[in-house]
């Protein structure tokens, strides 16, 4: 046996005995199984609701509330509001990693050139006399590229990809979550008004029941105490108005803080109109099309597919690897003598690289992975059960609050008739003072039920819209994709 054949067979029996030593993922795999809206059942939630191709919002839905102001505002919010500039600075980190990782996959070239002078000393110097000078040039230029076997960058780069696009769908999101907020907000300032009126009405009519109190005090019809007792009902309706001030007062400055301005922007918002409430009606082809107008869905189905490139591109780190660089230039302590053939010089140095043992930390890497993607889609799961549901609970709301509203209407009327009644009475002195105590703190309450009832159903219909993703669609995005749910991850 010559001594080639010696070292061919060496060569042979270590890397069988490397490849038998190498690291591997055997064992390791994810467990998230991501859910079909098919099979997530609405059907008996939401029977007898009226279906229409027509029920998905329009991207600038809060126009159907009808106040005109209220476009303006929301306008000015998704211009001006430090949330959009945080959802905006989130995607361009996104956009910027995306970015660096496709920038992995691409060869680098270097290029430099550079040029000393030096003294030697004496002991420097080989002749011993030392006083040289020496002029040093160089140039040169270096590559280097990593040739991804296995296709690990390529799946780290889309995997930076996926989370740019979801960052991209988390600023419609954002600007939707925006908009509905301000939508209640303004609601909320809208209410506040009507608080207001009702303290103050139920403090004139507070004062008018002193007034008459006071006149049958003086014909000795009733007690001293019945009159104090009226007083102290005109002081708590005063204290009433006073809390109605300052909730008012509270609306404006939490819609201007919407808004990304400062509290007295709030005191140049005029009062707003009666919004409309929402049709109680619903798109034909939910819950399948939900998938695609739900931003907060969207943006989960692209992080679950990112934690799955994630995967792939760790699973690629357990396989041999092949690196190419190189270099080549000219150096010369002679100026003329710098592009001499005994000037220049190259080298050239493929790399072969292939794990065998390393305590772990490539499976650790990868079981981190799989985690990643169990948590992606058990996220995207609770997305999708969460915006059915929010769908649901705001179509049952609404479907039923009409018929309160309706009830509590009837019943605010009728304490307002039988307050007049007993306050003429009263004021004719033949009536009974408790009795027009009772009836006062009846309409007092019938008001305040009447005016929470509307405000909750304006409430409800800004939340319907919200649930219907207010109007976004992934179809408008270049870089969505198909509208299906996200795959199971497998090994």
């Amino acid at each position: 046996m010559n001594r080639q054949t010696l070292r061919a067979q060496l060569g042979l029996v270590l890397l069988a005995m490397s490849l038998a030593g190498c690291a591997n993922f055997s064992g390791l795999h994810s467990e998230g199984v991501s859910l079909e809206a098919k099979n997530l059942q609405a059907g008996q939630s939401l029977s007898g609701v009226t279906l229409s191709p027509a029920a998905w919002p329009t991207s600038d839905w809060w126009k159907s509330l009808g106040d005109p102001q209220l476009d303006g505002l929301i306008r000015e919010a998704l211009k001006d509001s430090p949330d959009m500039q945080i959802a905006d600075a989130r995607a361009h980190q996104a956009n910027a990693a995306a970015y660096a990782a496709e920038a992995e996959r691409l060869p680098t070239v270097d290029a430099s050139a550079g040029i000393s002078r030096s003294r030697l000393a004496r002991d420097q110097d080989p002749s011993g006399q030392g006083g040289r000078y020496s002029t040093l040039r160089s140039v040169g230029a270096t590559f280097n590229y990593n040739f991804d076997l296995w296709g690990g960058q390529r799946a780290a780069w889309e995997a930076a990809l996926g989370e740019a696009r979801a960052a991209e769908v988390d600023q419609q999101a954002a600007q939707l979550t925006l908009a509905a907020d301000v939508a209640r907000a303004y609601s909320d300032l809208g209410q506040a008004y009507i608080v207001h009126d009702i303290a103050q009405e139920d403090l004139k009519r507070t004062r008018q029941m002193l007034d008459l109190s006071q006149r049958r005090l003086s014909s000795g019809i009733d007690s001293q105490y019945q009159f104090q007792q009226t007083e102290s009902l005109e002081a708590s309706s005063q204290a009433s108005l006073v809390d109605a001030e300052k909730r008012l007062n509270s609306a404006k400055i939490a819609l201007a803080v919407l808004l990304g301005k400062g509290p007295d922007r709030g005191n140049e918002i005029a009062r707003p109109n009666v919004l409309n409430a929402s049709a109680v009606a619903l798109p034909s082809t939910l819950p399948a099309e939900l998938l695609g107008r739900r931003p907060d869905l969207v943006a989960a189905r692209w992080r679950v597919e990112a934690a799955s490139k994630n995967i792939d591109a760790s699973k690629t780190r357990f396989y041999p690897n092949l690196n190419l660089s190189a270099a080549a230039g000219a150096e010369s302590l002679l100026g003329d003598a710098m592009f001499g053939s005994a000037s220049r010089f190259f080298n050239i140095a493929p790399t072969v690289s292939l794990p065998i043992f390393d305590g772990g930390r490539l499976r650790a890497d990868l079981d981190a992975r799989d985690a990643d993607y169990d948590l992606a889609v058990a996220q995207y799961n609770k997305s999708l059960v969460k915006a059915l549901g929010d769908v649901s609970d705001s179509i049952n709301q609404l479907r039923d609050i009409g018929r309160q509203i309706a009830a509590q209407q009837h019943a605010t009327e009728i304490a307002q008739d039988s307050y007049n009644t007993v306050v003429q009475r009263y004021g004719s002195g033949i009536g009974n003072y408790l009795d027009v105590l009772s009836i006062e703190q009846q309409l007092l309450q019938a008001q305040r039920e009447l005016a929470n009832l509307n405000a909750e159903r304006i409430d409800l219909s800004i939340q319907l819209m919200q649930a219907l993703g207010g109007g976004f669609s992934a179809d408008g995005l270049a870089s969505a994709g198909p509208l299906t749910a996200p795959a199971t991850q497998t090994h």
